[in-house]
């Protein structure tokens, strides 16, 4: 049975005229950069190409003058325990996120408003080999958002490659890659991707695990790549029940972290019900840095279709 229960998100570098005049940086007119705009131009090719270089350089501080943006929405609040479907299974999780309490500003121009939105995914996955789950989200959408109402955001394609039968190691594994196609309404980029390492331990009836990811939008390259880290350290109080405490984190490109009040970082109480028929997980998520929403709220609700086949 595949029992995975619990994100990612992504940060973008790239930056609009638009984003310049939100930053409250300002494009110079050309009639004030040359006073004499309606005869000077005429008369002087020179002073025409002073004014383009000054409206250049204007340019070039408002980019730099640009803060790399916080973290945008996302589908999916979970971290990765290395448990996937047995091969032959197919399971479908679903995933619901609610924002009551949240940025009210989009992270990018004509981005989905964080703040009472209510977002989610079908997760569907199938049990291919011990050691390997072929999964694809579809849809991910947008039941409701402020600016945007209700939207179908996208889809992804995954490849979950774990250590065979992890929940039975006190040291498990595994590597997680995601391929996803956006609106651009919800990312700043049509195409993005995720590498998700998968390092736990199983402690008696205690769980340690850290996803420390890498999100991309194929622009940058390495130095491109974003830190978004997630981890949990769950206590199993028996076979059905388990708590959690969960930390989701964004830091922005490897070369160089945004600074400490511009970053993501969300604490996560959660509470995990695993049965025959239905396995549950829900959390409460509260930001603590400028970078995050105030209050958040998951429920992730899973199960597999059919039954196992030798």
């Amino acid at each position: 049975m595949r029992e995975r229960m619990g994100g990612s998100k992504q940060f973008s570098d790239s930056c609009t005229l638009a984003k310049i005049a939100r930053c409250g940086a300002t494009i110079t007119p050309l009639e004030q950069v040359c006073p004499k705009y309606g005869q000077a131009v005429v008369r002087s090719s020179r002073k025409a190409k002073v004014s383009i270089r000054a409206r250049l350089l204007l340019i070039l501080v408002g980019l730099v003058a640009v803060p790399v943006g916080t973290l945008a929405q996302t589908d999916e609040i979970q971290v990765y325990d290395a448990e996937i479907a047995e091969p032959g299974v197919f399971n479908l999780m679903i995933h619901s996120n609610f924002t009551p309490i949240g940025r009210t500003a989009p992270e990018f121009p004509g981005a989905i408003v964080a703040n009472d939105s209510l977002n989610g995914a079908a997760e569907w996955a199938y049990g291919v080999k011990p050691w390997f789950e072929q999964g694809l989200y579809l849809p991910v959408y947008s039941v409701h958002s402020e600016n945007h109402g209700a939207t179908i955001n996208g889809f992804k394609i995954r490849e979950l490659f774990v250590r065979p039968h992890a929940q039975e190691h006190k040291f498990f594994y595994g590597l997680n890659f995601e391929f996803s196609v956006n609106a651009l309404y919800w990312e700043s980029r049509r195409i993005t991707s995720e590498f998700r390492p998968i390092i736990g331990f199983h402690l008696h009836q205690w769980d340690f695990i850290y996803n420390p990811i890498l999100d991309t939008d194929y622009t940058g390259g390495l130095k491109g790549l974003q830190y978004n880290p997630a981890a949990r350290i769950a206590c199993n109080l028996n076979e059905g029940w388990a708590v959690a405490m969960e930390e989701y984190d964004g830091f922005g490109p490897l070369h160089g972290f945004v600074p400490r009040n511009q970053q993501f970082h969300e604490t996560w109480a959660v509470v995990d019900r695993r049965s025959g028929f239905l396995n549950v997980e829900t959390g409460i998520g509260v930001g603590w840095s400028g970078g995050a929403d105030k209050l958040t709220f998951k429920l992730m609700l899973s199960r597999d279709l059919n039954s196992h086949t030798h």
